[in-house]
This record gives C-alpha cells, structure tokens and sequence, in this order.
C-alpha cells in the first residue's frame, strides 16, 4: 500500500516561513501593549475624572488583563503561530473599552443609590471582569481543541441542531426569560445566558458546510431575467427555509435584530458560495416582504417603526430611550465630554444596548469614529483571512464570522443613531453581558484559526490525507 499524499494547504506563499511567523507574535504582542495600556489609562482616568483617586480594584483590573492577555498571546504564539496579529489586539482593545464605560456607570448607578437612600447595586464590572477571564479561556480552548478547522466540516447537521435547539431554548417554560420585551435568555438559577450568541457561531459552521456541498447545484441557471440569473424552483428551498426560521424568530422571540442577522448571514453565504448576483435579489425581496409583513401583523414591530420615523412623539415613553441617546451623543459632540464628564446614565441599558451612545458622549464622535475604525479592522482581517484561505469551507466560514460581527454592528449602531429602527442586538466585545463576551472571542479565535491554516508554510502545513479522512 502506498505512502499518503501529502497536501499543502491552500492559501499559503513561499514568503511564509517561521521567522515572518516570530515577526507576526511580535507585531502582536507590541499591539497587545498599546491595547492594554490604553484600556488601562481609560479604566484609570474614569475615577480619577469623578473621584480624583485611582479605582479601588484598579490593581486587580490591571493584574487580571495582563494574565490572561499575556496566556492568549503564549496560546496563540505556541498554537497558531502563522494567525493574523491584529484580530487579538484588537478585541483586548474593545473589551478593555467597554470594562470601562461599565465602570464609569457603576460609579453613577453607586451615586443614585446614595443621593436616594438606597442600597448600592452589586457593580457590574466584577461579573464583566470575571466573563472576560472565561471567555479568554476558552479562546485559548478553542485554539487548542479545532487545530485543523477543515475537521468542523464533518459536524455540519449537528451544527444544525445545535443552533436550531439554542434558538428555540429560550421557548422552553421555566427556563425562557423575557427581557425587554423580547424571549432571548434562560436562566438557570442564579445565572442567565442568551442561547443565540452561540447559535451564530453554530449556523455559520451548518451554513458554510452545506453551501461548500450544495454551492454549485444552487448556482445553476434556468432562466435568465434582466441580465439575472434565475435559479430553478426546486433550489430555492433553502433561502426559503432561511427566511422562514427568520420569521419564526420574530414572531416567537420579538426578536428583530437576530432575525435580521441569521437571514443576512445565510444570503451573504449563498452569494459567496455561487456567486449569483440573483440571490442577492432573491434575499433582499424576501427581506422587504419579511419586514412588511412583521410591522402588518406584529404590534411591537410597528410600534418600532413608528418610534424611529417620530421620535419625539414618543419621547416620554416608548422612545424615550433613542431619545436620549441622540442627546448623549449631541451633547458629546466632535470630541466628546470626557472620561466621566458626561450623562451616560441617563439613558437606559446603557452597559447593553446603548453602550456605544454612552461611549459616543464621553469620547465623542472622533472616538466613536475610532471605535468604529477598531472593528472594521477586525472585519477586514476575517474577509482578508476569507482571501487567503483557499479551501471552501475556511473560506466561507471565515467569511460567515466576520459578516455575523459586521451586520451586528450595522445593526447596533444604526439603532442608536436612528439610521433603522431598534432592534435590541448588543456591541460585540463592548456590552455587559457574558454569553455575549464568550460567543465573541470563540469567533476570534475560529478566524484566527483559519487564517494560521491559510498562511503557514507548505511543509509546517502539509496534511496527509489520510488524517483528514
């Protein structure tokens, strides 16, 4: 019997080498420096803006970053030691952020409670600190355990079910929770996580494995129609059920922003996959008929609307909250009233999903701007790790990863500058909120996987194929 065959694995050029390797841990770990040090001075000059004085928790707050900053950049270097430099950096620099605007909110909600007579609220920033340590862990858990992303291929209907079944848990009586009007969480004693997090990362891994199998019968032609490409009826299924599992998380869950966001995700798949500019027709007719729909038959879907296009007739109640948003960030301005100088507090769930108006007061819109900069670049990188990658499923999942980030800040940022109407989605990496903060670094190091696989040397790379088989 024969030797196995060796493959090198696509995407890689004869510039990789294990010195460019050393340079990209380096290049990290000097971003990795900046991030920390300004997510550090931003937690510093938070208390030292209202208080005059360094927060009581500033060493532990320091300590416990530079562990586990410095564990995820040793994990990285040791595991994937090819992977993109920029995406870890610039996640700490997100997640150091938004510890920091929740502090600067404890410190209001601990001034209410005293001007009221009250007891001072638990502070936000301990529970927040600890969800950063664990989702850091399983950073480095996911880097260890998926060494070869092309294995997650195999378990694409268990992704399927997987997702499926975190959607739906929140249904479940006795354990679903509505918060805010909408079915999203389930709590478990004292605890409470959003299933839907982690079903993103679960359906782009079910959609990128089908579409790499599928890709090219939905790609096929019958008809031709103003220069489109029609495809045949009997392959329109899929976008079909998409659609349908999109509504069914409207009408059950009140839950617009996830809705959106599967639907978007699954369309932008399907046109990576077959590049077929009629899907992109397809999906954005059935997403207006969709959105017609939910505001005919959904009372909270129209009242959404009618907030958004009037919201100042809604002031003083169901608009009340992007009513003060847009005065925080009036208020903040080109540069921003400073760490601690504004009203941040004024506007509701401000530490979930106002926490960008909170930060566009304080910073104003030149850090908001900034901000907003910081995860384009993380897009960037994912669709530029999409490029390199050059095996179907990398490629697709890669690119499903990094629209899933993208359409949640399109749509949290333009719910909060009233481009589109509030959908309740919050700021990845930013927000308070831990299933969030877990779903979104095991993002980061899925892409960060890909893009070690896609850029390593030809012989560090090779895989026989009898261990992919």
């Amino acid at each position: 019997m024969s030797a196995p065959t060796q493959e090198p694995l696509a995407g890689q050029t004869s510039q990789d080498s294990p010195a460019r390797s050393g340079n990209r841990r380096n290049s990290e770990l000097w971003l990795l420096i900046v991030a920390y040090t300004v997510g550090l001075y931003a937690y510093a000059n938070v208390s030292l803006a209202i208080e005059g004085a360094l927060p009581e928790n500033f060493l532990t707050v320091a300590i416990v970053f530079a562990v586990m900053l410095g564990l995820a950049h040793t994990a990285v270097r040791f595991l994937a030691p090819f992977a993109d430099p920029i995406l870890l950096p610039a996640a700490a620099l997100l997640n150091m952020l938004g510890l920091a605007m929740i502090h600067r909110l404890d410190i209001a909600d601990a001034a209410r409670a005293a001007k009221n007579s009250t007891k001072t609220p638990s502070p936000d920033v301990v529970a927040q600190l600890t969800w950063t340590v664990l989702a850091l862990l399983l950073f480095v858990a996911v880097l260890a355990v998926v060494r070869d992303h092309r294995r997650l291929q195999r378990f694409t209907y268990t992704a399927l079910v997987v997702g499926v079944v975190l959607l739906l848990l929140p249904l479940v009586p006795g354990i679903g929770t509505t918060v805010n009007g909408a079915t999203l969480w389930v709590r478990l004693g004292p605890l409470s996580f959003q299933p839907s997090e982690l079903a993103k990362i679960a359906l782009a891994i079910f959609f990128a494995g089908y579409l790499v199998v599928k890709g090219d019968t939905l790609a096929l032609v019958r008809r031709n129609f103003l220069g489109l490409g029609i495809p045949r009826g009997r392959d329109l299924g899929p976008i079909l059920l998409a659609w349908g599992l999109s509504l069914a998380v409207l009408v059950f869950q009140r839950d617009l922003g996830t809705a959106l966001m599967f639907f978007g995700l699954f369309v932008t798949l399907l046109y990576v996959a077959t590049q077929r500019r009629s899907w992109l027709v397809i999906g954005g007719i059935l997403f207006v008929v969709g959105c017609f729909l939910g505001y005919l038959l959904f009372g909270h879907v129209r009242l959404r609307v009618e907030v958004w296009l009037d919201t100042w007739t809604y002031a003083s109640d169901q608009g009340y909250q992007i009513a003060q948003s847009l005065f925080g960030l009036a208020n903040g301005g080109i540069l921003g009233t400073g760490w601690g100088q504004g009203y941040p507090q004024f506007v509701p769930f401000a530490k979930t999903d106002f926490i960008t108006a909170a930060l566009g007061e304080e910073l104003g819109v030149t850090g908001f701007m900034a901000i907003f900069l910081v995860y384009g670049l993380i897009i960037e990188r994912g669709l530029r790790t999409a490029v390199a990658c050059r095996d179907p499923f990398g490629k697709l999942l890669t690119v499903g990863l990094a629209t899933v980030m993208a359409l949640q800040m399109f749509v949290v940022v333009g719910g909060v500058t009233r481009l589109i109407p509030l959908t309740g989605l919050t700021t990845p990496f930013l927000s308070y909120g831990g299933s969030a903060l877990v779903a979104n670094w095991m993002i980061i190091a899925l892409i960060m996987r890909v893009s070690d696989r896609a850029r390593r040397p030809a012989l560090a790379g090779s895989v026989s194929v009898g261990e992919l088989s």
